[in-house]
């Protein structure tokens, strides 16, 4: 890999040092990979049901105006805690390693899922999603191992990768979700028999990424090697912040990765900075960046599926959870392979802030083509008109998930050093789950609001393209690559 010094190196004396594109670390990038999955595959088993859900637990009694905002709330939830914890997680991921943060995570969402499947009031499920926020850290964890293993020359080829995982969990989550919840009702011939899944409709689906984490915990324990270069005990780490004891970090264990920095003198006397130090101009450039993407995502994630689920007299589509599940499916499809094929390709031509300002500005038509949806289902029902323009918004939606890889990139320039790289994603990451906790609340809260009688219908629309604007505003600021930041350092 290329060293930390030619990184540093000014960049008129750049063309005498070439660069050579380094190969990828299969044998862990790999499982890196399978690990993706577990996140985007508990969430979106929930998505297609949980409207349903919030019906069955009778919190709204029965005011369908309330849906949305109790699923906002709900969903809402799991981040408040996320925001909480995740930075934490992250900056104690770089003292003691990536690995047991990620065990300790995947623990979470096993136990989590079948808590959520077991619930019957309102509180249980927020109980369920608030454990598995505070204790899933291993998006932001799997987010900084890839920046680990990888340099900028490999990097955007891995976030090339990165969507197979997500395009799998978007694919098949919403299928589980939506065909496998209620099985008592839905297939009486196979589970009609069963009294627990009559009691517990919702336990079935919830079960299956409960196991498949339990599997992943198991490949992580065995198979998957530390990526820091240095750790500290957890034992040296506690007396050193209780009692002030200073602690050494050790040294690279035999069957850790390296960092390619690591060869560098000055990266491997490198430590872990204070919350304080890693508030740079940067970080805040990108965090304030990362946050306003990712509020308008998450709103945008929120709506769409109680969009669907609401009647079309009341502004949605009136559009059942398995065809929910199908839509969200889809779009899961559609952004992976497109993100697969292509971002490496955008990336070289037109850099990784050409690639998010074009994303984020297309967050202002995504908004509008809610109520143009609708529209068209009034006027001529679930015909091809509907489903071109739900077309339309899903190739607009392509360019907005292309933002996250370009923004991991910015991620790793903007860090201090490589000792603090786990801490500066996870300001990113404490950042973008204030954002997911104002979005879905939000956004949910605004579209109920919006779809009674008597308010503007285009209420949440306007929210969403004041977000989008925002958004637009934060992208201008970033520097024209990352590599101008990583030529200041």
């Amino acid at each position: 890999m290329i060293a930390r010094q030619d990184e540093e190196t000014p960049l008129l004396q750049r063309p005498e040092q070439p660069t050579t594109k380094t190969p990828l670390p299969w044998d862990q990038f790999s499982i890196v990979l399978f690990l993706e999955t577990l996140d985007p595959l508990s969430s979106q088993t929930l998505s297609p049901f949980t409207p349903q859900l919030i019906r069955d637990v009778g919190v709204t009694h029965g005011d369908e105006s309330q849906v949305g905002r109790y699923v906002g709330i709900l969903q809402s939830s799991y981040y408040v805690a996320h925001a909480l914890t995740i930075f934490h997680w992250s900056q104690l991921s770089d003292h003691i390693g990536r690995k047991p943060v990620i065990l300790i995570a995947l623990l979470a969402i096993s136990v989590s899922m079948f808590s959520f499947g077991l619930s019957k009031t309102f509180l249980d499920l927020v109980i369920s999603r608030v454990v598995c926020g505070a204790f899933d850290a291993s998006n932001a964890i799997l987010k900084t191992m890839v920046m680990d293993i990888t340099d900028m020359t490999n990097m955007p080829e891995a976030y090339g990768y990165v969507p197979i995982p997500w395009m799998i969990a978007n694919s098949v989550g919403p299928l589980i979700g939506g065909s496998l919840s209620r099985p008592a009702h839905v297939f009486p011939s196979i589970f009609g028999r069963s009294e627990l899944l009559q009691t517990y409709p919702y336990l079935l689906p919830c079960s299956i990424p409960a196991l498949f984490a339990s599997t992943a915990w198991l490949v992580t324990y065995f198979r998957l090697k530390e990526s820091t270069s240095t750790r500290t005990s957890l034992w040296e780490l506690i007396k050193g912040g209780f009692f002030g004891q200073s602690h050494k970090p050790r040294q690279p264990s035999s069957n850790a990765i390296v960092d390619p920095g690591a060869a560098d003198p000055d990266a491997v006397q490198s430590k872990p900075l204070s919350l304080r130090a890693l508030l740079t101009p940067k970080v805040l450039n990108v965090t304030a960046n990362y946050i306003t993407m990712a509020l308008f995502h998450m709103a945008f994630n929120s709506v769409l599926p109680i969009f669907c689920a609401t009647p079309i007299e009341l502004g949605g589509l009136s559009l059942d959870p398995p065809r929910i599940g199908a839509l969200l499916a889809a779009q899961g499809v559609a952004h992976g392979i497109f993100q697969l094929l292509f971002f490496a390709r955008l990336h070289d031509r037109f850099g990784a802030r050409a690639i998010h300002v074009a994303g984020v500005t297309s967050g202002i038509p995504i908004a509008i083509l809610f109520p143009v949806i609708n529209a068209l289902a009034r006027a001529h029902g679930l015909g091809m008109a509907v489903w071109l323009g739900v077309a339309v918004q899903l190739a607009l939606s392509i360019s907005f998930i292309m933002c996250y890889p370009s923004m991991a990139l910015f991620i790793r320039a903007a860090s201090p050093n490589h000792a603090s790289l786990g801490a500066t994603n996870g300001i990113a990451q404490m950042a973008a789950s204030v954002a997911r906790i104002i979005g879905p609340a939000s956004a949910a809260s605004v579209f109920s609001y919006s779809i009674q009688e008597g308010h503007h219908a285009w209420m949440v629309y306007y929210f969403m393209i004041t977000i989008a604007l925002f958004a637009v505003g934060t992208a201008l600021f970033l520097p024209r690559s990352p590599s101008v930041w990583e030529d200041d350092q």
